[in-house]
């Protein structure tokens, strides 16, 4: 069964620039909402959660801009998952958009659980 991306939109009304990339754009950033623990080795992320981690390879990243990761159950496909922050030209306004590839049945999950991670990112910082 082929994946297909899903993009899910985020306003941060109340975010500024700097303060949501350093939440998604460095390892202690991520640490406080995306995971309980990240290490980084060369452009290897490990993401820990409770008694379980997961790596990741970093494919894409440009600053203040977006992230682009690859689990590495998935090297070799065209499969990743990104968190980008946009602006809109006219208000000034701030989106997340996170961008995710998953099996069309696991879509109403998958965008539960970036509900959940965004809620606790928003937490976290206050936006």
């Amino acid at each position: 069964m082929k994946k297909e991306i899903l993009h899910i939109e985020y306003p941060l009304n109340n975010a500024s620039i700097p303060i949501l990339w350093k939440s998604i754009g460095t390892p202690l950033g991520l640490s406080e909402w995306f995971a309980d623990g990240v290490t980084v080795e060369g452009d290897e992320y490990t993401f820990i959660w409770d008694d379980s981690e997961q790596t990741a390879k970093l494919l894409q990243l440009k600053v203040n801009n977006f992230i682009r990761f690859q689990w590495t159950d998935n090297a070799g496909t065209e499969d990743y998952f990104e968190i980008k922050i946009t602006k809109e030209s006219i208000t000034n306004e701030l989106t997340l958009v996170v961008t995710d590839t998953v099996y069309k049945n696991e879509k109403e999950d998958t965008i539960l659980l970036w509900n959940k991670q965004i809620d606790e990112l928003r937490r976290k910082t206050g936006i």
